[in-house]
């Protein structure tokens, strides 16, 4: 997400010609799309994305649990 950023920075940059960026090739300015588009074809092949969607889950779920826990005076079990 953060490459996405400085590709969206680097085109405003460039489109309104401010600082060093307006004298860059068009190609220097792309490229971060085209990395971002690379990162994001590898995290969905690799399952990165949706380990990441399950591990946010898992803990919501269990700050919950411990939230209730507490709530009712027992210690929370510790986490893995």
């Amino acid at each position: 997400m953060y490459m996405l950023g400085l590709a969206l920075v680097l085109t405003l940059l460039k489109y309104l010609e401010i600082g060093p960026v307006a004298n860059w090739s068009w190609w220097w300015v792309l490229a971060p799309y085209a990395l971002t588009a690379l990162w994001w074809a590898w995290a969905d092949a690799t399952g990165y994305t949706k380990r990441k969607a399950m591990e946010k889950i898992e803990q919501r779920k269990q700050d919950r649990v411990n939230k209730h826990k507490e709530a009712m005076g027992m210690a929370p079990r510790k986490p893995r």
